[in-house]
Order: structure tokens, then sequence, then C-alpha cells
């Protein structure tokens, strides 16, 4: 049963070093806060 709770903290461990890895380096920046919402066109849907 022990082997188990390690195994489970340890995969919940890793899990949370793998998401703060991609939250820290991610890019996902500011949307555009200009021009706002455009008319669509003919060519847009083509």
């Amino acid at each position: 049963m022990i082997i188990l709770a390690r195994r489970v903290a340890g995969a919940l461990s890793m899990a949370g070093l793998v998401a703060a890895f991609f939250r820290v380096r991610g890019t996902g920046g500011v949307p555009p806060q200009t021009e706002g919402w455009r008319e669509v066109t003919e060519f847009d849907l083509r």
C-alpha cells in the first residue's frame, strides 16, 4: 500500500512539474486590444 502511495505521489509531482514548466515557458501573450470585430466578407469564407 505504501508503494502505491509513493507511486501516486511521484506521478502527481511529475505532472505538477511539467505543468509548471509549461506555465513558465508558455508564450500565450495578450490578445490584440485594437481593431475589434469586423464584418466577414466572401473572401474570408473561401
